[in-house]
């Protein structure tokens, strides 16, 4: 199944018009044993059949973002996409990308270099932030991919920076900012989005087909 969705549509209630940003929407077929609903189609009666794996998705519009400085004893750097990939991998739990897959990203019409930030400890030299957005010039659309701090790093504000930093990035180029996420994650990155000026309510329900 495919989603049927116009450009404006989608541009009038982005996170309400989709699970996914649009240049994915389009693209994507959801396997027969998934279905992804909105919120407001969702019954706790389809529990019986499936699982359920609940993502918020919010939006930024792009109003009042200023420039912001990188925490004291840390700096901006180059990082390698084997850099990235190891990083992302060491900052969660049960998730690993390759580093073919995030080598992928490159070949995107959405791709942009300047969207890749990795952050470092001055002192240790360590990558301990990294963050990836892209741009869909077609519908001047931001979205947030990949924001991760090293879990010894956490509480000085490198979340924070790595956000905003990337909302600045695109000021000039994006109408607005979407991001998504588990709702489920005990790290709570919902709130660190809030914080940096996202807003909104809607959340997607990813339900997977139990087996009999």
């Amino acid at each position: 199944m495919k989603y049927m969705i116009t450009k404006k549509q989608y541009i009038e209630a982005p996170c309400r018009a989709a699970s996914v940003p649009y240049w994915k929407a389009v693209h994507i077929s959801v396997p027969d044993n998934m279905k992804i609903l909105h919120d407001r189609e969702f019954s706790p009666e389809i529990l019986k059949q499936y699982s359920d794996e609940p993502y918020f998705r919010l939006k930024h519009c792009l109003q009042n973002v200023k420039p912001i400085s990188v925490p004291n004893g840390h700096s901006l750097c180059e990082a390698a996409i084997p850099d990235i990939a190891e990083h992302i991998n060491k900052c969660y739990e049960g998730i690993c990308i390759s580093v073919s897959e995030l080598q992928s990203y490159v070949t995107r019409a959405v791709y942009s270099p300047e969207l890749w930030i990795a952050v470092r400890n001055d002192d240790t030299g360590e990558i301990v932030a990294t963050g990836i957005a892209e741009m869909d010039r077609e519908i001047g659309e931001g979205v947030l991919e990949w924001i991760q701090v090293s879990r010894g790093s956490r509480r000085c504000g490198l979340g924070s920076y790595i956000v905003l930093e990337l909302l600045w990035r695109m000021r000039n180029t994006a109408q607005f900012v979407t991001v998504s996420g588990q709702c489920s994650n005990p790290d709570k990155p919902e709130e660190l989005y809030r914080k940096c000026g996202f807003s909104g309510n809607d959340v997607w329900h990813i339900l997977r087909k139990l087996e009999e």
